[in-house]
């Protein structure tokens, strides 16, 4: 199958994960498509190809001769989606984009309007995958599933083309976090590794957020209003007050780039009690640190008003910056570069303001930058693909595998894939 048709067929699994849920994987439904794909890598003449019991998938691409002694690359990505939209019952459709809006739904009036999305310029003349504007796609990460497995799949048919070893992943649990949690890295085998979990063609990211969550819980004294004076105290309108002190222009609607911010992500109460969940994000650490101590300062002030006991902080990280680990091994970058050139992509340092499974395994002892996908807009009604760049990275994955930088005559690759 091509990249495409994989990937069609990914994004008909139901995979959301939950961030409330203490299983492994958080949802059982992951595990479909893991049995599917544990399948597929066997029907590809992968050595070893299986699910465990968590739900991750493995599988090994033997060696060609001679280049046995290489080091074992690892290609990883994740099955599941993210959780806040809705990734069940996917109904996508491939429209040749010729500029103007693009009309998702029309019964409910959903369009993806040029005006506000602007990278819709840069795809003109190509095969967008959309939605009907009532899911997310989940080309986040179901792309680059398809990807890998179209690469492997199209190194197993030309066994001309020499390569190393190479371990294949796919995790559940990526997007609530928890991916790289019990990825076995003895049993992987690998030196370093790449997720492909990017977004636009051509980005290499090695850089990613520092990351922590807050959840401030506030007590409250809930008594008859009709009795309240003196002796109420609300916490809905502590909670506002505790929103209120956070810097404004510190959100996500606000910053870009290497700018850091506080993001509420839910907020849920009564009178008695009131919670508030945040992420913290930044790229540098020292800044980071502080906006963690700025969330504890703002719990402390509450309570120094209102009493000891009224507000709760607790503040745990999620994951940190891979820069540091992944800089001292600059062949990794340079050949993903040159896998990148040799598709005719030009590639494009790009510093996630987010998170990949590849930040933990970064610090766990696997060097593990991230590749993009192709996509845009993940986690939204409004994500989107182009078959083109499906296509494209299973050529850069093929390049990366083999270590070469354009010996593939495209014509051939494009024929044959």
């Amino acid at each position: 199958m091509t990249a495409t048709e994989r990937f069609l067929k990914y994004i008909t699994f139901d995979t959301e994960s939950d961030e409330k849920s203490d299983s492994v994987p958080s949802t059982e439904k992951q595990k479909i498509l893991g049995a599917c794909l544990a399948r597929e890598m066997a029907d590809l003449g992968l050595e070893n190809p299986h699910m465990d019991q968590l739900g991750y998938v493995y599988g090994w691409l033997p060696a060609t001769p001679g280049r046995e002694d290489d080091p074992v690359v690892a290609l990883i990505a994740h099955m599941d989606t993210a959780p806040r939209v809705s990734g069940k019952d996917v109904k996508a459709r491939v429209v040749e984009y010729t500029g103007g809006d693009i009309v998702l739904n029309e019964e409910q009036g959903i369009v993806m309007r040029a005006a506000e999305f602007p990278d819709l310029a840069e795809n003109l003349g190509k095969h967008l995958i959309v939605t009907d504007g009532t899911t997310l796609l989940g080309a986040d990460d179901k792309a680059g599933i398809a990807e890998i497995f179209s690469a492997l799949e199209y190194l197993m048919n030309h066994p001309e083309l020499a390569h190393g070893r190479a371990a294949v992943c796919i995790t559940p649990d990526e997007e609530i976090g928890r991916g790289a949690d019990h990825l076995d890295l003895d049993k992987l085998g690998a030196a370093y590794g790449y997720t492909v979990d990017g977004g636009p063609l051509g980005l290499l990211e090695y850089e990613n957020f520092n990351a922590a969550g807050a959840e401030v819980v506030i007590h409250g004294v809930n008594i008859h209003p009709g009795e309240g004076k003196n002796k109420m105290k609300n916490a809905c309108l502590l909670a506002a007050e505790f929103i209120a002190m956070m810097p404004p222009a510190e959100t996500p609607a606000h910053t870009e780039g290497y700018e850091g911010f506080y993001h509420l992500c839910t907020m849920a109460g009564d009178e008695g009690e009131t919670r508030l969940e945040w992420i913290i994000r930044d790229h540098h650490r020292e800044k980071f640190e502080a906006r963690k101590d700025f969330v504890r300062r703002v719990g402390r002030y509450l309570n120094d008003k209102y009493g000891d006991g009224t507000v709760e902080v607790k503040v745990e990280d999620s994951y940190r910056n891979m820069k540091e680990k992944i800089l001292p091994h600059p062949e990794i970058l340079e050949r993903a570069r040159a896998a990148f050139r040799g598709a005719g992509v030009e590639p494009v340092d790009w510093a996630i303001r987010g998170g990949t499974d590849g930040a933990k395994l970064s610090f766990l002892g696997l060097p593990c930058p991230n590749l993009s996908t192709g996509g845009f807009h993940y986690h939204g009604v409004y994500e989107y693909i182009p078959q083109e760049s499906l296509e494209k990275m299973t050529e850069v994955l093929v390049n990366l595998l083999t270590g070469i930088d354009g010996n593939i005559k495209r014509e051939n690759f494009e024929k044959n894939c």
